[in-house]
């Protein structure tokens, strides 16, 4: 209690103001450790967020690639069907043409011709969706691969700020110092899926 220029400590003031100051049970040796920990847990719980976040980007594209990719080999197919309802029509005029009379070869050999040439553009549109689907295939194995390495660094985090709060608890060194290894393999993993290795 303060006033007039006395003060006047209860009993447990002291140990109050001590607890406070970040000291525990008349121990100053814990409070250093305690404020190191919760900082360095802090950091390592924003450092596991941006992660989880990543993970969840690249989840999200890897999806929507690989429905690109399945859009490109539906058009692919469509176009192939095209070019087997040509081919059959082709097989038709070819069946006409031999079978028909001299006078009238000419023109089925003109559909022959045609149904030749249209082929051979439907094929290349055919080819050329299909290579877009292999690319937007690829991209997304890519993606898939990159976000499993986001989700074991966004892991390997999560066990260092479980060690963090046993260290808290139990106020052992040597698992302040395992957390801090911890960490570093989640770091390391990081830099792993920004490197996409």
């Amino acid at each position: 209690m303060s006033g007039g220029g006395f003060h006047v400590h209860g009993p447990h003031d002291h140990e109050l103001e001590h607890a406070a100051q970040g000291g525990h049970g008349g121990h100053e040796s814990g409070g250093g450790m305690i404020a190191q920990i919760a900082v360095i847990t802090a950091i390592i719980a924003t450092v596991g967020a941006i992660f989880a976040y990543m993970g969840g980007a690249t989840q999200a594209n890897a999806g929507l690639y690989k429905n690109n990719a399945a859009i490109k080999k539906t058009e692919a197919s469509n176009q192939w069907n095209y070019f087997q309802a040509k081919s059959t029509k082709q097989s038709l005029a070819e069946l006409a043409r031999d079978l028909a009379p001299e006078d009238k070869k000419a023109g089925y050999q003109a559909k022959v011709d045609r149904y030749e040439k249209e082929k051979n553009e439907i094929k290349v549109i055919a080819e050329k969706l299909e290579a877009e689907s292999a690319v937007w295939d690829k991209s997304s194995d890519e993606q898939i691969h990159q976000h499993h390495r986001w989700a074991q660094a966004t892991t390997v985090l999560q066990v260092a700020i479980a060690l963090a709060a046993i260290a808290l608890l139990t106020r052992k060194k040597w698992l302040e110092y395992g957390m801090f290894a911890v960490a570093g393999v989640g770091l390391v993993v990081g830099v792993l899926a920004v490197l996409h290795i």
